[in-house]
């Protein structure tokens, strides 16, 4: 099933996740989807397995909290989600060197807490990794001395952003 891109999230310079000049990376991109739903698109290298042709599953945990950490700023872009909690499940091996998808919401949200499920996604559309979290909403000053023009926190277009994504 296709579901239309609403917005393309920041990235930034030094994120081991996002960061766009971060060169042992994920330079994953961020996609708000029209039924609010965050997708994470990202192509793992050699440089972030655990065995042999597969994703370390770590790195799997770093993507998959960032998107639920992420999905917040689809309701509000002032606050981002600190992680409290964090559960995975690993259900099948995650491969290198293609593209996948990670699927992020948000399921319970208060005033100052979230919490939120999400999946790494494999070609085929089976759930390889699922995950759920518990989030402290925090504005980007209190988290870290944050200079939007030092971090390249911006959204950066390539050209060729999809405006539909498959997402099962």
């Amino acid at each position: 099933m296709k579901k239309s891109v609403v917005k393309k999230q920041q990235n930034s310079k030094k994120c081991l996740v996002c960061g766009l000049k971060n060169d042992l990376g994920l330079k994953a991109s961020f996609y708000e989807m029209d039924n609010d739903e965050l997708i994470a698109i990202f192509k793992p290298r050699e440089e972030h397995q655990g065995y042999p042709e597969r994703l370390h599953g770590g790195i799997a945990g770093a993507i998959l909290d960032e998107t639920i950490g992420r999905a917040i700023m689809i309701k509000d872009d002032t606050f981002w989600g600190v992680t409290v909690e964090l559960n995975l499940k690993y259900k099948k091996p995650v491969p290198l060197n293609q593209e996948l998808r990670v699927r992020g919401r948000i399921t319970k949200d208060s005033s100052r807490l979230f919490e939120g499920t999400g999946e790494i996604l494999l070609p085929n559309g089976d759930i390889a990794v699922t995950a759920w979290g518990k989030y402290m909403k925090m504005s980007n000053g209190k988290i870290t001395d944050f200079k939007n023009e030092e971090l390249n926190w911006q959204v950066v277009l390539s050209g060729d952003e999809p405006k539909e994504i498959e997402i099962e």
